[in-house]
């Protein structure tokens, strides 16, 4: 479990730190700002029991360690007085001013409306949030201070609170968080929300940590104390500072469950942090490591003459010591720790003034972007999934011909480069060259890497439908929707229509033209379609997700239009409401509406006996039922553990999927050998992607390779084939 920060704070601890800090507070407003927000708050308690003015104090408290001013402090304690109590903005205006007025009105939700949904209700108020921090980004350092004391005191919710709360949190308020250059509060919200969305993964890796907590201190303690001593020899404007750390518990989750890595492979689990006074001091001091330990191959990164996007500076190298054990050094000066720390913060909390084009207007130009690509998407919904895949803190960083520096999100393909150079760039794209040679448009970029845009000349060209499956940021899906919106309307209208027409048949929905419109028209209007035909054309060039407005066509199909008897034995409705598979071709039961992907450790093939792992927030994972990993649960019996395993089958109408398995074949060393087990592979036309053939101890030989199959049958073939080469003493699938 966490350490939950559970302290009570009180007007009172305010004031007092105040006293201790060297800026100037109006600390008569500040009172009287408390005073209101209690006098408002009478007789309200949280859920923990205490009273309410417990939080926006607490708020207030965050944002002062943050260095925020005395207007934000004042909006900070009154933040809930016009959502929650019967006080208004004017009167909050008339009694603190039109600035304290405008953050109070910029973090309160709006009024629900009764035909928002769940999701289209968070939209919306994340909208307002980013139109209000557009003008002020005071105001969402308020929101995210707010969101961090709930998120502290989370576990007196109800447990689904719990987990909307976080997973909100985790895709909306800390990438926002890691934009604003906000590390600390980034980690703490990813933390305490990875807590509440996967505790057994929590526990786990909280475990990990705590195990070797005495040995990981000394080895910290024990890097420092070197450094130190090396830099006693050396000229500094001021002694640096050494400070240890370790990486956050959803760092290490990040690395080691999604991107599959062993916890030995994280090379900045361990980090040590020097800070220095000049950039000249940060590559002295570089160069002074490098003498020091052995820096290991492509872990070097250089964030001062490549910022990352949030503003973010720092050196960073990954060593090793002598004890072997792989950690990270950063790099940085007292300036450029502030920034990492506070982010947008840094300006309040050092005086720092804001005027014409500074580092504030870079660090939020973002949230124009933001707004721009909503402005053009008929979905309020995609506001969230926006933030949640263009923000993320994950970047590679790719370099133009001319030396110009682009951050994007990973997985961010040349088309994505494309229109994040210029939109016409994007609509003309006919080819691209990474590091001089020509790729595919649906290559993903590298950091480091060198990219080409080819442009058409045809003042006509425009982008391909298929686009919209190929880029990763809602950026460049929004430029292609728009251009398709905007150029080929008539096209759009038939195209949306044949795919929902295809859909119901897919999903036996029997619906007449003038059904299909009644259901349109009553219940599923949306904001830009007053017409059929703006609601065909909405789906036609990807405004309007079918994946979201499927289900929900098929429910008022089955209560105002499905026939009351099934016609057929095979039952109709039943069939409309069968478990949904994923798009491996996997059926899991009584789950539906999640993302299925195969697990890489045991590569599961049609045919073989499987089981689904659920990872909350990340879909289900499809495994072996002979997997180690299975295996291990069962024998462990632990019921959290096994509450996540879930039954799984293949679909009995699945689709042949090609699927990578791994094989050993094991064999007496001759010549020709390799020549004739490689013939039979190529013989049963099967796409390879790792070969590897070497000598073992004891005279033999072992090949191992990677092969592309579409069924347990088809590999069971190529199986046997082998065995039946001289000289093969087994040909088996990989074992794990």
């Amino acid at each position: 479990m966490p350490e939950f920060h559970n302290e009570t704070y009180t007007i009172d601890m305010i004031i007092a730190k105040i006293l201790t800090d060297d800026r100037q507070y109006d600390i008569s407003k500040l009172i009287a700002a408390y005073e209101y927000a209690a006098q408002c708050h009478e007789g309200q308690v949280r859920s923990s029991g205490e009273p309410y003015i417990i939080h926006p104090v607490a708020v207030a408290y965050i944002l002062l360690e943050l260095g925020m001013d005395t207007d934000t402090l004042c909006a900070a304690l009154l933040h809930d007085v016009v959502e929650d109590t019967a006080a208004t903005r004017e009167d909050v205006q008339k009694r603190f001013g039109h600035d304290v007025a405008m953050l109070v009105d910029g973090v309160t939700k709006l009024a629900k409306v009764p035909t928002f949904t769940k999701e289209q209700q968070q939209a919306e108020n994340v909208m307002k949030i980013l139109l209000a921090m557009s003008q002020d980004i005071r105001v969402m350092i308020i929101k995210l201070a707010d969101r961090l004391h709930n998120m502290r005191t989370l576990q007196f919710r109800p447990v689904h609170k719990q987990q909307n709360t976080a997973f909100e949190t985790m895709n909306v308020y800390a990438p926002i968080a890691h934009r604003l250059g906000i590390t600390s509060v980034q980690e703490e919200l990813e933390d305490l929300s990875f807590y509440y969305l996967d505790p057994f993964a929590y526990a786990e890796i909280e475990s990990l940590l705590d195990n070797k907590k005495e040995e990981r201190e000394a080895f910290i303690e024990s890097i420092k104390q070197r450094i130190a001593e090396r830099f006693r020899s050396q000229d500094f404007v001021t002694p640096p500072q050494i400070d240890g750390r370790v990486k956050s518990i959803y760092g290490i989750y990040k690395k080691v469950y999604i991107h599959h890595k062993s916890i030995d492979e994280i090379y900045d689990k361990y980090a040590v942090r020097v800070i220095v006074t000049t950039d000249n001091e940060c590559y002295s001091v570089l160069g002074l490591i490098h003498d020091m330990f052995r820096p290991i191959p492509n872990r070097f990164k250089d964030y001062i003459a490549n910022p990352k996007p949030n503003g973010y500076q720092s050196l960073h190298t990954s060593v090793l010591g002598k004890e072997g054990i792989p950690f990270e050094v950063q790099i940085r000066t007292w300036e450029m720790h502030a920034n990492a720390e506070y982010g947008v913060a840094a300006h309040w909390k050092y005086k720092e003034r804001i005027q014409g084009k500074t580092v504030m207007d870079s660090r939020i130009a973002w949230i124009r972007q933001v707004l721009e690509i909503q402005q053009a998407s008929d979905d309020p919904e995609e506001l969230v999934a926006t933030i949640k895949n263009d923000i993320a803190p994950e970047d590679v960083v790719v370099m133009t011909p001319k030396g110009d520096s682009v951050s994007l999100p990973v997985g961010s393909t040349v088309i994505d480069f494309a229109y994040h150079i210029h939109t016409q760039i994007g609509h003309k794209t006919v080819g691209a060259k990474v590091d001089g040679k020509i790729v595919q448009l649906s290559y993903q970029l590298n950091t480091g890497e060198i990219c080409e845009i080819l442009t058409s000349k045809d003042p006509n060209k425009g982008p391909n439908r298929n686009w919209l499956d190929i880029v990763k940021t809602n950026e460049a899906r929004s430029k292609i929707r728009s251009w398709f919106k905007r150029e080929r309307r008539p096209e759009n209208i038939v195209a949306g229509k044949a795919s929902i027409e295809h859909e119901c048949r897919r999903m036996r929905i029997a619906l007449t033209q003038e059904q299909l419109e009644c259901i349109i028209r009553e219940d599923l209007r949306q904001p830009n379609c007053e017409t059929l035909d703006d609601f065909y054309a909405a789906v036609g060039y990807g405004g309007l997700s079918l994946t979201k407005l499927m289900p929900r066509i098929r429910e008022y199909y089955l209560k105002r239009f499905a026939p009351a008897e099934p016609q057929q034995p095979g039952e109709q409705i039943a069939e409309l409401r069968k478990p949904k598979r994923g798009g491996s071709g996997v059926i899991i039961d009584g789950i539906d509406n999640l993302e299925v992907k195969l697990a890489r450790c045991c590569s599961p093939l049609q045919g073989e006996k499987i089981v689904g792992f659920t990872t909350m927030g990340h879909g289900i994972t499809i495994h072996k039922q002979q997997c180690r990993k299975y295996q291990e649960a069962l024998q462990k019996n632990d019921p959290a553990e096994m509450s996540r395993w879930v039954a799984a089958h293949w679909a009995s109408d699945a689709p042949a999927a090609e699927m990578k398995a791994n094989i050993e074949v094991l064999c007496l060393n001759r010549l020709n050998l390799l020549n004739d087990i490689t013939q039979v592979i190529g013989e049963a036309h099967l796409p390879v992607s790792n070969f590897n053939f070497h000598m073992l101890k004891d005279g033999n030989a072992m090949l191992n390779a990677t092969v592309a199959v579409s069924s347990l049958e088809q590999l069971d073939t190529l199986l046997n084939r082998l065995r039946t080469v001289r000289d093969v003493l087994s040909a088996d699938r990989a074992a794990y």
